[in-house]
């Protein structure tokens, strides 16, 4: 399984594909499939058939996940994407910019 440089909660820019140039929060990643989910991007119908939890049943939009190699973090700083790196400061390991070389 390969380290991923995305967590849950950073904000991302899509970088390639349908939805290029949109920008969410990572809401999920699945590290087994090397996919997140991204808040907004990539809405997908989903037609649901009438049941107790939702009675009227209908079309529900929902979003889907997307290839980690298709998007990348904003650093907070610049607003701009940014590479991730990852160092050792004392005994942690922290993310950090590859652009403003700020801790993540």
């Amino acid at each position: 399984m390969i380290k991923l440089k995305i967590k849950t909660g950073d904000i991302v820019r899509v970088i390639a594909g349908d939805h290029k140039g949109e920008e969410g929060k990572v809401l999920r990643v699945d590290r087994e499939k090397n996919k997140a989910i991204v808040e907004g991007v990539n809405m997908v119908s989903r037609h649901t058939k009438p049941s107790a939890k939702n009675p009227q049943g209908g079309i529900v939009k929902k979003e889907a996940s997307i290839q980690i190699s298709n998007i990348s973090l904003i650093d907070p700083k610049t607003k701009e994407t940014t590479r991730v790196g990852i160092r050792v400061e004392g005994d942690k390991k922290v993310r950090f910019s590859k652009k403003s070389n700020q801790v993540l």
